[in-house]
């Protein structure tokens, strides 16, 4: 069956989704994890109810991947718990037609939801094992509109800027400054900031001249790696 962006009043992005026997266990994520919580975007909903995200981690682990939490991928990276995935996702506020900038590719589940979200997405990972991984998975999607890219994410993508969106998906002792400079003006950063073991999830969201915050909850991400994240065994 192919999925299309349209059916997200969006421009049209063929996806190959095939009926799967965890289509159940998805609803039931969605319902129990992410409209119990507040989540209301329906295009992320909807979104959500159609990727697989057991695709996205190893197979022994499958009969967990609808569960709420984490999990991990390998290379002490993890899968993102499905409601932090929506949480980001709906704050990025998505039309359709923007540019996205995802640091810290991992699995690539959520390059994936923001595939059907956005009209390009640019994702980068330092860790080659993890990005090729990620990368098989998201062209056995046909997330054509996807780009993953090896190297440090906390320089951003300086040839693709500016981007409209820009999501960081592990944890930051600060926001690195090539994400703000690369963020077009009324444009919207959502990033993890603060100490190794804990973060505040931070919406940033850029205009003239001035920049407003606005903390949407406490979490723990995987460290943010690269010449402005951590710097204790940086593969970047």
């Amino acid at each position: 069956t192919s999925i299309k962006k349209s059916t997200f009043h969006m421009k049209p992005q063929t996806l190959r989704i095939e009926k799967d026997i965890y289509e159940r266990s998805r609803r039931s994520m969605v319902e129990e994890q992410l409209v119990a919580r507040g989540i209301k975007s329906k295009a992320v909903l909807d979104a959500m109810r159609m990727i697989p995200r057991h695709l996205f981690v190893d197979p022994a682990m499958r009969a967990r991947a609808y569960g709420d939490n984490a999990l991990p991928i390998g290379e002490k990276q993890t899968i993102s718990q499905p409601y932090m995935v929506a949480l980001m996702t709906e704050a990025l506020a998505l039309t359709g037609d923007e540019k996205v900038l995802e640091i810290g590719t991992g699995s690539g589940y959520q390059s994936a939801v923001l595939a059907l979200l956005a009209d390009r997405v640019f994702s980068i990972e330092c860790i080659s094992s993890v990005a090729a991984g990620a990368k098989r998975t998201l062209d056995s999607l046909h997330c054509s509109n996807v780009v993953v890219r090896l190297g440090d994410g906390t320089l951003g993508l300086a040839e693709e800027a500016p981007f409209d969106a820009i999501i960081v998906t592990a944890g930051a002792p600060d926001i690195p400054p090539a994400l703000m400079e690369q963020l077009k003006v009324g444009g919207r950063l959502v990033i993890p900031v603060g100490s190794k073991e804990n973060q505040e999830l931070i919406k940033i969201t850029k205009g003239e001249g001035r920049i407003t915050k606005e903390t949407l909850t406490g979490c723990v991400f995987v460290k943010l790696m690269g010449k402005y994240g951590w710097q204790e065994g940086n593969p970047c």
